[in-house]
């Protein structure tokens, strides 16, 4: 079985009704003062004009370099910020006339001793196939929509930084070359937090050719996140600048401001995630 789409759980947008599944609300922020239980609803909503079957399950996910969000029922790197052994959904599984919709109830429980920080899990609802999907041939496609969840303990502050601002070779489907500029954030504490902000490329006498909004996405706990800012320009010789300005909720709004030659610039170089993201077909997130 094949999935049709992961999510749009980070963005915090609406699914698009081809999905089928649509699901509010799809990113919560639930703030504890030390152990405790906060329980809450989700609205699933059976957007086809066909009956659905779906199932849920709890999720760890970070984001990877291209900002694509994996989800997964464990990844062993997340485990010290996984909220996944607190949460609990009712039901976990529901059958969806077309047009209808199910409320989900949801508890996420802090236990004792948990380290103030911010945590991160998922919720994850999948369609499951119909008695004619599955005793019929062909490709069966499943959908799965999902609602990330923050929990934060305490009063953790926000420590970030950006790390690094460049530019980088792309390779288009077309077999052309293309440009990107990557914003590079670190992430050194215990709290996530969120972007906002712009990349500017100017020329080498200054003028502004460019202007992009950065992706509003998490960065997780203790890590680097790359934010990827397509550009539209076909860069030749000489020299430009590329200047960000980012604001991560501390009082001050981070601005860096590199020069790059795009001749120094290496060919592309395919990471790994950037081939399962495309196999998958995956939706960009948490925004």
């Amino acid at each position: 079985m094949a999935f049709l789409a992961l999510t749009l759980a980070l963005a915090a947008a609406p699914v698009s009704a081809q999905t089928g599944l649509g699901l509010t609300p799809m990113r919560l922020e639930l703030r504890f003062p030390g152990p405790a239980a906060k329980s809450g609803s989700l609205v699933l909503t059976n957007g086809s004009g066909e009956k659905a079957r779906m199932r849920a399950e709890i999720l760890d996910f970070y984001l990877d370099s291209l900002e694509t969000p994996q989800f997964g029922r464990r990844y062993e790197q997340e485990s010290a910020f996984s909220c996944r052994n607190w949460l609990s959904v009712n039901p976990v599984e529901a059958e969806l006339e077309p047009g209808a919709t199910v409320m989900v109830r949801y508890t996420l429980r802090v236990p004792a001793g948990a380290t103030p920080r911010s945590y991160h899990c998922a919720a994850g609802f999948t369609t499951l196939p119909n008695q004619e999907q599955i005793s019929g041939t062909g490709l069966k496609t499943a959908v799965r929509v999902v609602a990330a969840f923050y929990a934060i303990i305490g009063n953790t502050p926000v420590a970030g930084s950006v790390k690094e601002v460049k530019l980088e070779r792309t390779q288009e489907k077309d077999g052309s070359a293309g440009w990107r500029a990557v914003v590079v954030m670190d992430n050194p504490g215990l709290m996530h937090y969120r972007t906002i902000g712009d990349l500017v490329l100017m020329d080498s006498d200054g003028k502004v050719i460019e202007k992009h909004e950065l992706s509003n996405i998490p960065v997780l706990p203790q890590r680097e996140q790359r934010l990827i800012v397509p550009l539209e320009s076909s860069l030749s010789g000489g020299s430009y600048t590329l200047r960000a300005r980012v604001d991560i909720g501390t009082p001050e709004i981070q601005e860096v401001t590199v020069q790059v030659s795009p001749a120094s610039v290496p060919p592309p170089v395919k990471r790994s995630n950037e081939s399962s993201a495309a196999a998958a077909g995956s939706v960009k997130e948490p925004k």
